[in-house]
């Protein structure tokens, strides 16, 4: 949306660069000549506002999509962050139980051998 607007402003800029140019009411564009009277010349400026008008507001709507998006992201990616060090915390809390328990892991070799009798 942003290139779009970018190119209505253009367009807009364009138009009022070639009234400023021109010394008559007399416009060749493309070959074409153009001889506009003063209703066709303030139809064609409301035009060109218009036009510009309409690339400026997709310019403003595509900026606020984007950064929009960009602090969702951000969002996003700071909530992961808290879930991997929340996880590494429990993870370090299960290790150091692991390491003050008085038997590690014996209990579970223990009950499985006296499950299976030969």
């Amino acid at each position: 949306m942003i290139l779009l607007g970018l190119i209505l402003v253009l367009l807009a800029g364009g138009a009022l660069a070639l009234v400023l140019t021109e010394e008559s009411a007399r416009y060749i564009l493309f070959g074409y000549t153009f001889e506009l009277n003063q209703v066709e010349m303030f139809l064609a400026g409301a035009a060109a506002a218009a036009v510009l008008l309409l690339g400026l507001w997709l310019i403003g709507s595509g900026s606020r999509r984007s950064a929009k998006r960009r602090r969702a992201l951000r969002g996003a990616r700071a909530e992961a962050s808290n879930r991997v060090a929340r996880l590494e915390d429990e993870k370090r809390e299960l290790e150091r139980r692991l390491e003050r328990s008085p038997e590690p892991g014996d209990r579970l070799v223990s009950r499985g051998s006296q499950n299976t009798r030969p």
